[in-house]
């Protein structure tokens, strides 16, 4: 299978499922290694695809056209993280990424795609097990959020808890 029909190929599968397919499973599926699909993934992006990097694994998203998105400025501790998505997600927004903006090397974002308390759950869980660093720490924990809701309602009640809590940061 030729570069091109594999990329094809990676398009398909993610356009058939809705949850992530990892990187290793991809290449189980068509007989290359990892760092073929991550550079074919890269590739991909290059020409705008909508291909996401999550913690789970790649993922195709589009917009759904009744969506609406709202960019949210935070800054928290990182034990109240949780509370933070949580908030978000119980009020019906998904959260797409993580972005911070960073001295030397400019923006710096990462796909997140949370939208339920069990993508909490698990956000959460790989920062503890992995012993990792948020991306927050790189700016003295000030971040932003790329939103999406069903409505500009929704995305008011989100600012007005964010608010509420003293986590949103106002321009």
């Amino acid at each position: 299978m030729s570069g091109e029909e594999r990329r094809k190929k990676i398009i398909e599968l993610l356009k058939k499922n809705q949850e992530p397919i990892s990187g290793g499973e991809l290449s189980k599926l068509l007989g290359v290694t990892r760092q073929v699909i991550v550079q074919d993934i890269a590739l991909l992006r290059a020409v705008n695809r909508n291909i996401l990097s999550t913690t789970k694994g790649y993922l195709l998203y589009y917009q759904e056209d009744q969506k609406v998105n709202r960019c949210f400025m935070v800054k928290h501790t990182n034990d109240q993280i949780e509370d933070e998505l949580c908030t978000i997600v119980d009020a019906g927004g998904k959260i797409l990424d993580v972005i911070v903006m960073h001295d030397i090397y400019g923006e710096i974002s990462s796909d997140l795609i949370i939208k339920t308390r069990q993508d909490v759950a698990d956000f959460i869980s790989k920062l503890r097990n992995q012993q990792t660093v948020p991306l927050k720490e790189l700016t003295g924990g000030v971040h932003l959020h790329t939103v999406e809701a069903d409505s500009e309602t929704m995305l008011d009640r989100i600012e007005m808890l964010l608010k509420s809590k003293g986590y949103l940061i106002e321009n």
